[in-house]
Parts: structure tokens; sequence; C-alpha cells
């Protein structure tokens, strides 16, 4: 038998709870233990190398700020596919030039060479050093070990006083099973799967059909791999990044891809390399508008009832399933959701998240 909330020492859920806490402690600070996820990033990270689209991404990213009421999706500045060979520095200082010029609330990320590539130094100094205080972090490539994290570490420090986040690439066999020690390090904020190179690293055992859209889901060792990086992320409280769909004009495999990443696997952010991808992404990690109201329902009642556990519509209710539907709020914010009026107060200024 459902133990009553009188029985049971619960509280009743009050038939009143609908925006009243303006003056109650903020959910991000009462329910964000160790494990759980303590920065939400925007669901989609785009990339783009080449100066116009870089431009043009940036552009494209305040409009749709605008149009949702957030920032939706990141853009990373890419220094290690869009520099030309030889033109290196000319590239970082390019990047560095366009992260000082985004307009304000823009959240823009540089992804500089790998640590052993003779350009990574200088990428770091002049990007870190010129434009550190504009980045929300800097994505590194072809991380193999928390050695490479505190060589990245170092080569910032040694050039912006920023505490930037550090994103990393997990692109090969070792990387992964070393995804727990790297996530581990208090400076890494999220951690990517590198698909291509993970599948080429094979020297062939995993077929060219591991590195579509559907193969990508299939195989066991890319599936195991993805499995890897979301548990370690998750042990953590990072963010585990999915890879790209290199098919970008087909939009009935970047919305598969991206349903299954969030859905199935645990990813909470995808990669974007062209600009239709993003509303995709935005839409498959995005929580259904019922899912929504359901959460908000609950946390307005459990802020009401100052945290302690609730009964709500004949189900138990305490402070693991509020931090669960918090999140799913948390979520719908990034995603540019409308949020019922009963939550929407949390999201009107910024509050900061207990350490």
């Amino acid at each position: 038998m459902q133990p009553t909330p009188q029985a049971s020492g619960l509280r009743a859920a009050p038939a009143s709870a609908q925006g009243q806490g303006a003056a109650q402690p903020h959910p991000r600070d009462v329910l964000l233990g160790a494990q759980a996820q303590a920065g939400f990033l925007p669901v989609c990270d785009h990339y783009s190398g080449v100066e116009a689209r870089m431009r043009k991404s940036l552009q494209l990213q305040a409009e749709m700020a605008q149009e949702f009421g957030t920032c939706v999706f990141d853009v990373t500045l890419d220094c290690e596919d869009g520099a030309p060979v030889g033109l290196e520095s000319e590239h970082a200082r390019l990047v560095a030039e366009l992260a000082v010029a985004a307009a304000p609330g823009a959240r823009v990320a540089a992804r500089v060479h790998p640590v052993d590539h003779p350009a990574f130094a200088n990428d770091v100094a002049v990007i870190a050093g010129e434009a550190g205080h504009r980045l929300c972090h800097i994505m590194v490539p072809k991380v193999e070990s928390v050695d490479d994290v505190l060589l990245v570490e170092r080569a910032i420090d040694r050039t912006s006083p920023s505490q930037l986040p550090i994103h990393v690439l997990i692109e090969s066999p070792a990387a992964v099973h070393r995804a727990f020690e790297i996530a581990a390090h208090p400076r890494v904020q999220s951690l990517s799967f590198g698909l291509m190179d993970f599948v080429s690293a094979h020297a062939g055992a995993i077929p060219a059909h591991g590195m579509t859209s559907a193969g990508q889901f299939t195989h066991p060792l890319v599936v195991r791999a993805k499995l890897e990086i979301a548990a370690a992320c998750h042990a953590h409280g990072k963010v585990p990044s999915h890879c790209v769909v290199t098919e970008f004009t087909d939009t009935a495999a970047m919305q598969s891809a991206a349903t299954r990443a969030a859905n199935e696997l645990g990813y909470t952010r995808m990669w974007s390399i062209h600009p239709a991808q993003i509303r995709p992404i935005l839409q498959a990690f995005a929580p259904q508008q019922d899912d929504i109201e359901h959460a908000s329902k609950i946390i307005a009642a459990a802020a009401d009832a100052d945290w302690a556990p609730i009964s709500l519509d004949g189900t138990l209710h305490d402070r693991a399933s509020y931090r669960f539907f918090w999140q799913v709020i948390e979520r719908a914010h990034s995603t540019g959701r409308a949020l019922p009026l009963a939550v929407r107060h949390w999201f009107d200024a910024p509050a900061v998240a207990s350490s």
C-alpha cells in the first residue's frame, strides 16, 4: 500500500505552489551534488575554421540567441582543421581577433592544435593570451592522458589569468581507456568523442561503415567507446559531447543520430559542423513540453516544501528525483524552450552553483 504523507513523514505538496520562490534558495545550490553535472553548457557546439564561416557562425549565434532568449549553441573557432599549413600563427591571431570582437553574451571557444603539434604553444599563447577573457573554453584535440591535460593547463595559465575550462577530444583506444582519469581533472569541463580518428586508429579492424551516421551506433567497439566517455563524464560531473555527423545534408540522419546520442548513450551535447545541423540538435536534446510541465510542477512544489520529501499526485519525491527534474528544467532553458511561470523566476538573473 502506498503510505500517506502523514504516515510516512512526508509533506503533501502545497496546492498553491506557483512561482512563490523569490526568496528561496536556488535549486542549483540545493540539489547539485558532487556527481551531478555542475555546469550546463549549450547542447550544441558548432565548429567552423574558415574566416567567412567563423564570422557567419558568430552572427547566427547572435540571431538565434535573440530568437530563443538564451545562447543555444557555442561557436568554436577551429585552428586544428581551419589553419592553412604554414599559416598557423596568422590563423591563431585571426581567431583571437574574432573572439575579442564577438558581441556581449556570445559564447566563443577555440580549438587549438594537439599538444605535440609545433603550433600548439603559439596557439595557446596568442588565443588565450589575447582573448582569454572572452573565451568560454579551450578545446584540445587528441588528448591521450592526464599528462596532456596538465600540459594544456600550464600553457593556458602562463598566458591568461582567466582559469579557462578545458574541453578535450578523445580520439584513440588508449585515450578511451583513460577517460575516467581525464574526466576527473578539475579543469576539464567536457569530453568529446572523435569518431573518425578513433576508427582510423584500429588499422582497418573497424570497417568504414563505423564512421557513418548509422554505423557508429551499431559497431560494438564504437558504441563501447561512446559509453565509456559518457560514463566517465557523468561519474565526475562533466559534460559528454557527441561526435559529428558528416552527412550534413541528410537532415533525417542528423536527427536520428542526435536523438540516439541523447536518449540511448547519455550524451548531453553534440557537435555541429554545418549551420543546418544546429536546429536538429536543439530539437533532439530538448525535453518534450509535457516533461517540462511535469518537472516544473514537482520542483515548484518541492521548493514550497523547503526541499523536504513530498507526495504529489500519489507519487513520493525527494532530493534524488528533485535533482532529475531540475536538470530537465535546466535542459529546457538551455535549448530555448518556454518555461512555466512556476520556475521561470530562477532564470531571470544569473545564479552561481555551490562548489
